[in-house]
């Protein structure tokens, strides 16, 4: 492999293991602002517990997830120079927004988070979580800013192998950055969801602390009645937006090779087998119309295909096409086990005493949990395979932004890198299972 195949694997790898702990960061520090409000309002000791034991899970990820983004960073200037000096200008101040605003708000007020619950009034320590709560979504809609001006650059001018801003506010407020920031966002609390949700169905499976994991497992099914169908609802307004502004990654992500002619209607493949070399797929199961309805809201509206755009400029097909699809299936089945619950719960079912025969149940949350993530990493394996072979979409090509290196030292690093984080996950699982073993606070201190 070349340097920059290994560097794109290298960056891979950061990214797509340090996006595991920013999302439950995120979402859980937002549910820790619930848990702590209804305590101050109702004085319910549950509430209080619920703060305490949740906020320990949120110390022991936010400690990982910090450690774990400190590589990407140094790889924008080791492995992406050329990049960092294209995009530096727009992107470089996206970022420097991100920690200066946000990562330090959140800094700054988590030590009184985390150490002041007997050293400050209790209103004081929840504005404190409210503030790392805010801090953590601030710092979402920074880094989902930079990386949606990637996806539709605009707020400048390329010249000179440079992009100069000319409008700061037009770069921030680029056209995927709405649809970008809202579904990552609305994806972190849907994980968050189904972290908490899939540790209370193994506690109430194995009968551990019932009372307690039975309220945070309501709790975040009320929560899933509103996420799930949400995220729905703005993937199929991200998808509409790529149709506009990236025909290609959206011809990739449906393999979808032939411009439909006027008039005639666009079929959906539910599955295929791409073939880039002869510009079709070998075979598919297709069904009529959908395709155009779902990109158009037209039964016969027009698709670009593959084949509008040099074979140069086309994504690769197999990754954006079966991640879109995994991601997809997982959050419609993610909708369907929030339906299921609320049946059961409807039934009389999600009671302390006999809440633990509903085996099938509480293991589908169990394993939404990991399969919530994986559907995340498939959506941004979608999102970003499908953008190439650019790195600033039509703008600069990603084998022009790497670094020139050679490719032991590369391979080297990816090499140790997959090993810290092997014992950073390690380490995490392990001191996660201590936390969630030894179980909740019985009383209030």
């Amino acid at each position: 492999m070349d340097h920059i195949i290994l560097s794109r694997l290298q960056f891979a790898l950061t990214a797509m293991f340090h996006i595991l702990w920013p999302v439950l960061t995120i979402g859980l520090s937002l549910f820790l602002v619930v848990m702590e409000g209804l305590w101050l309002k109702t004085r319910n000791e549950m509430y209080y517990r619920h703060a305490r034991f949740w906020t320990r899970l949120f110390i022991l990820n936010f400690a990982v997830g910090v450690v774990s983004g400190i590589p990407m960073e140094f790889q924008f200037g080791t492995n992406w120079a050329a990049f960092s000096k294209a995009g530096g200008d727009i992107f470089g101040h996206l970022l420097g927004f991100e920690a200066t605003m946000a990562f330090m708000l959140e800094a700054a007020f988590l030590g009184i988070m985390i150490w002041g619950w007997k050293r400050v009034s209790p209103r004081m320590h929840f504005f404190a979580t409210a503030m790392v709560a805010f801090g953590s979504s601030l710092s979402a809609f920074w880094i989902m800013s930079a990386n949606a001006w990637m996806q539709t650059p605009a707020g400048g001018i390329f010249q000179n192998g440079q992009y100069v801003t000319t409008s700061s506010l037009a770069a921030i407020f680029n056209p995927d950055m709405p649809w970008g920031v809202s579904h990552m966002w609305i994806a972190c609390l849907e994980i968050t969801t189904f972290v908490i949700g899939g540790i209370s169905a193994w506690c109430l499976l194995t009968k551990r602390h019932v009372s307690f994991f039975l309220k945070s497992f309501k709790i975040v099914v009320i929560g899933a009645v509103f996420i799930t169908p949400l995220q729905i609802y703005l993937g199929d307004g991200s998808g509409l937006e790529v149709a506009k502004n990236q025909p290609a990654k959206l011809a990739a992500m449906e393999s979808h090779w032939h411009t439909n002619p006027p008039g005639t209607p666009a079929a959906w493949n539910i599955l295929a087998w791409p073939d880039k070399a002869k510009q079709e797929n070998r075979w598919a199961i297709r069904i009529p119309y959908v395709l155009s309805l779902l990109d158009t809201r037209s039964l016969t509206g027009q698709v670009k295909g593959l084949r509008e755009f040099a074979a140069e400029d086309q994504p690769p097909i197999w990754l954006p096409f079966y991640a879109f699809r995994v991601m997809v299936g997982l959050g419609l089945l993610f909708f369907f086990l929030m339906i299921w619950t609320l049946w059961a719960w409807k039934k009389g079912r999600l009671k302390p005493d006999i809440v633990s025969r509903q085996k099938l149940l509480l293991l589908s949350w169990m394993a939404a949990l990991p399969l919530s993530y994986l559907a995340m990493e498939s959506g941004w394996v979608t999102r970003e395979v499908g953008r190439q072979p650019w790195i600033i979409y039509g703008v600069l090509r990603t084998q022009e932004a790497a670094s020139s290196l050679p490719a032991y030292p590369v391979a080297s690093s990816l090499i140790v890198l997959g090993l810290i984080y092997t014992g950073l996950l390690g380490f995490f699982l392990l001191f996660a299972w201590f936390i969630i073993y030894k179980g909740p606070e019985q009383a209030a201190s």
